[in-house]
């Protein structure tokens, strides 16, 4: 069983990455040991492997006098989460090609019992990358391998960087793999990867490398514990959010932003929904997040009102006008220029060690003291799954009807908005535990007040962005105009 952490390193120069950790006091009195290793995975056309979570690889470790061939299969694993637990069987072949003896200790044959799929197998990507490892032993006999790896993904002629830590359990319990972390992430900035090298090589393949990735609420079952119910719910929600998160590094992608923020107030609605039976808060470092999200949350409102709001009245203001068509590509233009610094903003805010102190103390709660809550929750024979979810989601609802009552002013549809958003959500974690017709209605109800009332709220911030970019006097009429409409509307 491989116990693993990953961590990807965000930083745009990755060549001083090794000065920096061996100055960490952690590694700084260890010798590190320096490998190039080169590997190819296999697969069949159909990705018969990648569909039942296995991977297959040729491992080649270039040493200073000769070479040496592995051959490894890893299956199983959670594939959201940057602590992963997966069977592996590493065995020395005599040269690069695939070896069915070396199968043989394994469960291939519970996946090919009748031989068909080993001869279709054939290269479908491979990563180059250079690993410096430190050891770290600690006196309570844990032992932890730290493996900085820079180098590369190639499928074809398509690259993709790699330059991330890989943190394995040598010896002890998976809480030594936190304990190391915390000291490297307190010194240099890291961020959760749920995802390995060998899934990036296959969302490369498919050119969905660093896509948006959407909301996959997880199966709940009726006659699962609660405790389970939330680590599931949770982790999935988290996933969400540190997946888009560490792809807005790399990509510029609006809808990025966008499920950024989509997947932290999933996880924040429902740490509201759990939070009487996880027995254990969530982190106080989440609070040093907030730098971050302020930035993630400008650069969305940039987003929405140059690509959505502002172009619907673009006919109304100018009305084929050349004064003010010319009005409104200087608003395009400074709209662009604020949104590429807006964006250098979140790039900052992502490579402040805080941040990865933060998730990472977020992923050790959910792997270690949820998960195993969740390993010894017996179902509560009074009170079924169903019939606490029922419970959640009813005085949500309730709450929302009272806020659309009192929704007079400004802070109060601002109020209503919020919690129809938690209903929203709260509804969506837990859907299939719900009756259908009654979560229909709520969801639709949720959805298009938080509809409604984001549109009136998004000329606001249109608004607002426009006099702080201290655009034509004309323009800015124009929009305070659409704004007390929008508003007179919703009213």
């Amino acid at each position: 069983m491989e116990i693993e952490l990953k961590l990807a390193l965000p930083t745009s120069d990755p060549t001083g990455l090794a000065r920096s950790l061996a100055q960490i006091p952690l590694l700084a009195q260890l010798k590190a040991v320096h490998q190039q290793l080169h590997n190819i995975y296999y697969d069949t056309p159909q990705q018969a492997l990648h569909q039942r979570r296995v991977a297959l690889r040729l491992r080649r470790v270039g040493g200073h006098t000769s070479d040496q061939w592995l051959q490894t299969l890893k299956i199983g694993g959670h594939s959201d989460s940057a602590l992963s637990k997966r069977g592996e069987w590493e065995t020395a072949v005599a040269c690069p090609r695939l070896d069915t003896d070396a199968l043989a200790a394994t469960p291939w044959s519970t996946l090919d019992p009748d031989g068909t799929l080993f001869p279709t197998l054939a290269p479908c990507f491979t990563t180059q990358f250079d690993r410096t490892i430190w050891t770290v032993r600690q006196r309570d006999g844990s032992a932890v391998e730290v493996a900085l790896d820079i180098g590369h993904i190639q499928v074809d002629d398509k690259t993709t960087a790699l330059c991330e830590l890989e943190l394995e359990l040598l010896a002890g319990e998976p809480s030594a793999l936190f304990d190391v972390a915390a000291q490297i992430a307190s010194a240099i900035a890291t961020l959760p990867l749920g995802i390995s090298k060998a899934g990036r090589g296959y969302a490369l393949a498919r050119n969905a490398l660093h896509a948006p990735q959407h909301a996959k609420p997880p199966a709940l079952l009726l006659d699962m514990p609660v405790p389970e119910a939330a680590l599931r719910v949770l982790r999935e929600a988290f996933s969400h959010f540190t997946t888009n998160l560490n792809a807005v590094l790399h990509a510029d992608d609006p809808e990025l932003v966008h499920q950024t923020r989509v997947g932290w107030r999933r996880f924040k609605t429902s740490l509201k929904l759990f939070h009487k039976v996880t027995s254990t808060q969530a982190p106080a470092e989440l609070l040093n997040l907030h730098p971050l999200l302020g930035a993630l949350g400008a650069l969305r409102d940039l987003d929405v009102a140059a690509l959505e709001t502002l172009p619907m009245l673009a006919n109304a203001y100018t009305e084929g006008k050349p004064a003010r068509q010319t009005h409104w590509r200087a608003m395009d233009q400074a709209l662009a220029h604020a949104a590429e610094q807006q964006r250098d903003d979140v790039h900052r805010a992502l490579c402040e060690p805080q941040v990865g102190v933060a998730l990472l103390a977020v992923t050790r709660w959910l792997e270690l003291d949820l998960a195993q809550l969740a390993a010894h929750a017996e179902p509560d024979p009074k009170s079924s799954l169903q019939d606490w979810a029922r419970q959640q989601t009813r005085p949500w609802h309730d709450q929302l009807k009272k806020a659309l009552s009192q929704a007079h002013d400004e802070d109060g549809t601002h109020r209503a908005r919020i919690l129809a958003k938690r209903l929203r959500y709260g509804i969506e974690a837990l859907r299939p535990l719900l009756p259908k017709r009654r979560a229909k209605h709520w969801h639709l109800q949720a959805s298009r007040l938080q509809a409604d009332m984001g549109s009136a709220r998004d000329v606001q911030r249109a608004l607002a962005i426009a006099t702080r970019l201290k655009l034509a006097s004309s323009l800015l009429d124009f929009l305070r105009g659409v704004a007390v409409g929008k508003q007179h509307g919703i009213a």
